[in-house]
């Protein structure tokens, strides 16, 4: 063996022996690192407790937690549950946590600035559920309290950590209500991410919240924070929602499709709302005559009681404007032990004020039939109430008000024949029935009106065209549109004239008991029947027994 040989062998002798030292030193580090990670896990996380506790000033618990050197450090942990500032040191039995957290798991990489954070560019959270009670069942922690608290854990060793973002999937809010009776508002929301995180500070989110009544996706961005540890519901936040494409199927009595943009800001609890609806397709489902609906409101959401106030709500259906004001109530169901005395939804309380409405718009959207039976600009203020419900909206809408119909007409020929008829010889002109024109006679209707369990009852109807009021009470059935009226109608002509010719020669002498309070002629008639067939008469037996009754009467 050459010199040469000899060297070029102890040099990579050497070599092998340095290469196995250190690998045996690698193993020999990882083994105590191991070691250290194992022992320092549960200090890591009574830490992270104890700094949750003091953040919160409330009771924290944590499942497990774990970390990993492997590319850089690596944590994780599971079952994490805040409860509410005002818990006692153990749950009582059917408390929930103020915060329930499944998993959470962030990485950082090694290297930091001595004495700097620990930066941490993305926190992923699965599995966040946030429960809020109503404030007064929050006994607030005192500054004093705090200020200790803040004392307590101030100059701990514990790694500073910045957090650049928070990615969470899976989370839920639920506000509660402390009235009786009142269902809590609860928010699924499939993503969520906070930028700008920092204790104490604003965060800005961008959330996909799935709605599920009515059925659909929002969107949404805006600033959350800072977080009031001692009341939550009073957290501060602001934003801007996109709804689009929401099927309003999914309540009982209504469809179309709802797109709504919109502006929130305020506290959790107490939010005020603007923004705008579009539904091209607007129906009641039990009739499914669809038209347009556009609306744009200011409301208020109190999520101590689940209430919605709408002051106010300015909408176009169709071609008919009106503004409605008002509140939407969450109720929740009523049981008697295992039986359901009142199902769940929503209580509908709101006075509504049709200034430029169109009669047909209310009429088609209420019927079957895609030919209204009057037309005409129509004006009208109404309360309106829906109870929730397993009925029919038909069987539930309520309302009590009054309206005024003018230069309306009906789509029936038959109907507006006999009204053009009517109109002329109550003018005494009798002799134009045959060659006037049916669509030139418009009339005009007046008076209060109640809608319930699907039956219109009009008290007090005034109707008019030229040359005759009629006045009449009775009622109209939405569904079907079978209809029963009674009343007086009163022409301007005597009998003779609305008759004309020889026959109107011959009923000269039977003028004067026709004549009554002004009239020329009023007599006591009847429309019943339905609306594609109604039938008007007089009712003779009605007008003997008034006759009878007046004085010098035959």
């Amino acid at each position: 063996m050459t010199e040469e040989q000899v060297s070029f062998w102890r040099r990579n002798r050497w070599l092998a022996w340095l290469a196995g030292s250190v690998l045996f030193l690698l193993a020999v580090a990882a083994g105590v690192v191991s070691v250290v990670l194992h022992h320092a896990e549960p200090y890591v996380r009574v830490r992270i407790v104890a700094a949750l506790e003091q953040h919160f000033h409330a009771r924290v618990e944590l499942d497990s937690f774990h970390m990993s050197l492997t590319n850089g450090l690596w944590a994780e942990g599971k079952g994490l549950r805040i409860w509410p500032p005002d818990s006692a040191a153990q749950p009582t039995p059917g408390s929930q946590p103020l915060i329930h957290l499944a998993e959470f798991r962030f990485h950082a990489p090694l290297h930091y600035m001595q004495g700097g954070p620990i930066r941490i560019s993305v926190v992923q959270l699965k599995g966040l559920e946030v429960d809020l009670p109503p404030r007064s069942r929050f006994a607030l922690v005192s500054h004093d309290t705090a200020n200790a608290k803040e004392s307590q854990s101030s100059g701990t060793g514990l790694l500073q950590f910045k957090i650049g973002s928070i990615a969470c999937t899976g989370a839920r809010l639920m506000l509660e209500t402390d009235k009786p009776g009142k269902q809590p508002l609860v928010f699924a929301i499939a993503r969520l991410t906070l930028t700008d995180v920092s204790s104490g500070g604003t965060m800005g989110f961008k959330a996909e919240l799935t709605n599920p009544r009515p059925k659909g996706t929002i969107l949404t961005r805006g600033s959350f924070g800072p977080w009031v540890v001692d009341d939550p519901g009073a957290t501060p936040i602001s934003g801007d929602y996109n709804f689009e494409h929401a099927d309003l199927a999914t309540f009982r009595s209504i469809a179309g499709t709802l797109d709504s943009a919109g502006h929130f800001q305020g506290v959790l609890r107490n939010l005020t709302v603007d923004g705008e609806t579009r539904t091209p397709n607007f129906q009641l489902s039990h009739f499914a005559n669809p038209l347009p609906l556009r609306t744009r409101f200011h409301a208020r959401v109190d999520a101590t009681n689940g209430n919605t106030w709408l002051d106010p709500v300015e909408a176009t259906l169709g071609h008919s404007h009106f503004i409605a004001r008002g509140e939407i109530v969450r109720v929740a169901p009523a049981r008697n032990g295992s039986v359901i005395i009142r199902t769940g939804g929503h209580d509908i309380d709101l006075t509504v004020n049709v200034d430029r409405g169109h009669i047909e718009d209310f009429l088609l959207l209420a019927s079957r039939s895609t030919t209204p039976l009057l037309t005409g600009p129509v004006t009208m203020k109404t309360s309106l109430q829906i109870p929730p419900g397993s009925a029919s909206l038909r069987e539930r809408l309520k309302m009590n008000g009054d309206f005024l119909l003018d230069e309306a007409q009906f789509t029936s020929a038959k109907i507006q024949d006999r009204i053009q008829e009517l109109s002329l010889r109550a003018q005494g002109r009798p002799g134009d029935v045959k060659t006037a024109d049916a669509e030139q006679t418009t009339s005009t209707m007046q008076g209060d009106f109640q809608i319930a369990n699907g039956v219109v009852t009009l008290p007090a109807l005034q109707y008019t065209v030229p040359g005759a009021q009629i006045n009449l009470k009775g009622t109209y059935h939405l569904e079907g549109g079978a209809m029963y009226f009674l009343g007086h109608a009163r022409m301007q002509a005597k009998v003779s004239q609305m008759v004309g010719g020889w026959k109107g020669l011959l009923l000269k002498p039977v003028d004067r008991y026709f004549q009554k309070n002004g009239a020329g002629t009023e007599v006591p008639i009847h429309i019943e029947g339905t609306r594609e067939n109604p039938d008007f008469g007089i009712d003779f037996d009605r007008m003997k027994t008034t006759s009878a009754q007046r004085p010098g009467g035959p």
